[in-house]
């Protein structure tokens, strides 16, 4: 490949990334603007343009090869559709056409969970692997795997939902319609939604003297020995444990690599997965299978839809 870098787009719901990136995946020059999600999807595609335009400032436009743009699902892959995500106006929205027409440069899109696995993949821990699972837990659940060396998106692209996978028959119903997913079940969302709970409730625990709850405040006090916030966790974390070992047994993986903001809480985070899939996983599988915190310190979207466009061109 006689390029040397592509520009890479982390659309989310919140905050758009956008980044130059080199072919080993060094960020070069990187702009952070809000997603202005409420003004509309012309806002937004305006929004991605700035950034665009200023990462490609003062570089010679022949040495850049691609755009790679990471986005929350559901799209239409093979036909550049950003379909309907839950957080974005998008309605059927083409971007592909929209940025390869605006910018003469090929453009790619993947959904923002299969770009940050091939970020773990091609930059991260999960380099060398050949068979590799990367789960993200934050307001979400996601997932993307490389089997055989390559991504593995399924027939309609939505492969490794993770978070849509049942592991409380009977539980508490999940904003897909579904009862009992693990992103009810395991989230930051849901650790959030459990301590809200206990705060409203007669219990006694130090939850009690914030203002505001999210999951960030449960770690605290379950590091701090609050009792009610350790149940909360070790509930929420055992529920993630079900799903990592699901996905090894199901897919006999070299690594599952965890990511996202409930996975920085701590080394309980990782200690607490280990454990439950010691006990739910064949020792066979469990033996050969790490199970890794990402490394890439939130830049796995940006560096994932990196990856995303370095490979297509390859």
């Amino acid at each position: 490949m006689d390029k040397d870098y592509v520009v890479a787009v982390d659309l989310g719901g919140t905050k758009i990334y956008t980044a130059l990136v080199d072919l080993k995946g060094n960020i070069i020059k990187e702009k952070i603007v809000s997603t202005e999600a409420n003004k509309g999807d012309i806002a937004i595609v305006s929004n991605i343009k700035k950034t665009i335009d200023y990462v490609l400032e003062d570089i010679d436009r022949e040495k850049v090869g691609a755009i790679g743009i990471g986005s929350p699902g559901p799209l239409d892959v093979k036909r550049g559709l950003i379909v309907a995500p839950p957080n974005l106006p998008f309605n059927n929205y083409n971007i592909v056409e929209e940025l390869t027409t605006t910018y003469n440069l090929p453009t790619f899109l993947d959904n923002d969970a299969n770009a940050a696995t091939l970020a773990e993949y091609m930059f991260g821990v999960g380099k060398g692997t050949e068979n590799m699972v990367y789960i993200t837990v934050s307001t979400g659940i996601g997932g993307g795997a490389i089997l055989n060396g390559k991504i593995y998106r399924g027939s309609t692209s939505n492969a490794l939902e993770v978070g849509h996978t049942t592991v409380f028959k009977d539980g508490p119903r999940c904003g897909c319609g579904n009862k009992g997913c693990s992103e009810r079940m395991s989230s930051g969302t849901a650790i959030m939604k459990r301590a809200l709970e206990a705060v409203n409730s007669n219990v006694n625990t130090n939850l009690k003297n914030y203002e505001n709850i999210t999951a960030k405040e449960v770690f605290v006090e379950a590091a701090e020995g609050d009792y009610v916030a350790n149940d909360i966790l070790d509930e929420a974390l055992s529920y993630l444990g079900l799903v990592v070992s699901n996905v090894m047994n199901t897919l006999d993986p070299d690594m599952i690599v965890l990511g996202g903001g409930v996975i920085n809480g701590g080394e309980v985070v990782i200690e607490r997965v280990k454990e439950i899939v010691k006990h739910r996983s064949l020792s066979i599988i469990a033996e050969n299978c790490k199970i890794e915190k990402s490394n890439l310190e939130g830049k796995s979207g940006v560096l994932g839809a990196a990856a995303l466009a370095i490979s297509e061109l390859r």
